[in-house]
């Protein structure tokens, strides 16, 4: 059973719809829900790692499913703070 709840999250994880997303040509109000919405799954991906974890699961598949989400998740994170740091260099600080 755990098995198939370790299975769920990562199918979870990889198809959220992160590489569709063109975050350069997104407003920084827009970017900044992205961002928001990315860290709240991260959040939530990890709480349901926890509750396997407690749940007595495989070490090696608690281990492989924080790889999973760190990688991918912390991957899309870094792309849209670039972007968001990008957009707010451009509308804001060139402006002076």
């Amino acid at each position: 059973m755990e098995v198939d709840e370790i299975q769920d999250l990562v199918d979870q994880i990889n198809t959220r719809d992160f590489s569709s997303k063109e975050y350069q040509k997104m407003k920084i109000e827009e970017i900044s829900t992205e961002l928001r919405d990315v860290m709240k799954f991260q959040q939530e991906s990890f709480q349901k790692i926890d509750e396997l974890e407690k749940k007595g699961v495989q070490g090696d598949l608690i281990k492989y499913v924080k790889v999973i989400c760190n990688n991918t998740i912390e991957r899309e994170i870094i792309k849209i703070q670039d972007a968001y740091l990008e957009k707010i260099e451009n509308e804001y600080l060139k402006k002076k």
